[in-house]
């Protein structure tokens, strides 16, 4: 790949990991519209542990709050509102995706969103020597240690899953 070419690709994620001063890996597959995560895990031949997926909500506050967990896991939506301090949270609509995080759906990350929202990823993280989250746009994802993700996302860890 040419110099010009990693420049075109650079994504506002990977801009602020390298600002950082964090360690990566961005690792690019062919992919021209939207695919699960489970197919990106499949076309990387990772385990689905290890490659995380970002969701985004609102609260009955009218905040939002993005939660990252394991591609083949489900949030428990109660879990994940009394882990921001909310009684209840929704998911967006994939159609506000854009406007409210800068991100399309399938290359959301939480790493660079337009504005900083309170984040949370699920605590299975803490068990991984390195997590794949997307890069901040489809056909790029971002391999990083746990503690390192935690740090460029501004997030905590809770116990979110169903």
């Amino acid at each position: 790949m040419s110099k010009n070419k990693e420049k075109e690709t650079k994504t506002n994620a990977i801009r602020i990991l390298e600002k950082q001063k964090i360690d990566f890996r961005v690792i690019h597959y062919t992919c021209d519209d939207f695919t699960d995560g489970l197919a990106v895990a499949d076309l990387l031949g990772e385990p689905y542990e290890k490659v995380y997926k970002t969701l985004v909500t609102v609260g009955n506050d009218r905040q939002y709050y993005v939660f990252v967990i394991p591609i083949a896991a489900e949030l428990d939506l109660k879990k994940a509102a009394r882990s921001v301090g909310v009684k209840s949270i929704a998911m967006i609509h994939v159609k506000d995706l854009q406007s409210i995080t800068g991100y399309i759906r399938g290359g959301c990350t939480a790493i660079g969103m337009k504005k900083p929202f309170e984040t949370r990823i699920d605590e299975s993280v803490l068990k991984l020597e390195k997590v794949i989250v997307s890069g901040g746009r489809i056909g790029t994802q971002i391999e990083l240690s746990p503690a390192d993700f935690l740090k460029a996302a501004n997030a905590s860890t809770a116990d979110l899953l169903a």
